[in-house]
């Protein structure tokens, strides 16, 4: 989870890096007048990149489990999956045995 929050913090910079005016939600604050309006417009601007990073960590999160539980689920079928195999090569076996007995009884 600290990789995802590390990749969508510095996705963000590199994103307020360019110009704040082509990011929805973030404000230039380069043109306001007064040190009390400027702070507050950066106060609002780290506000909203917090709120975009806890939600983009809590959506990676969610595909991550959903990518965990369908994983699980793959495993879990390759597995049955295997299970067959493995009774079909034996029963191929059997029969391949069984086949030949059989042609062995022919010749005597």
């Amino acid at each position: 989870m600290g990789i995802i929050r590390t990749l969508v913090a510095v996705t963000l910079i590199g994103v307020a890096a360019a110009s704040a005016q082509d990011i929805a939600g973030i404000e230039d604050c380069t043109k306001t007048q007064g040190l009390d309006k400027r702070t507050g417009c950066l106060q609002a601007n780290v506000n909203f990149l917090q709120r975009t990073m806890t939600r983009n960590a809590s959506d990676a999160q969610r595909r991550l489990q959903a990518a965990e539980g369908e994983i699980a689920a793959l495993r879990t079928a390759l597995a049955a999956l295997r299970k067959q195999v493995d009774e079909l090569q034996a029963t191929k076996a059997a029969d391949k045995k069984a086949s030949e007995k059989k042609a062995d009884d022919k010749k005597k």
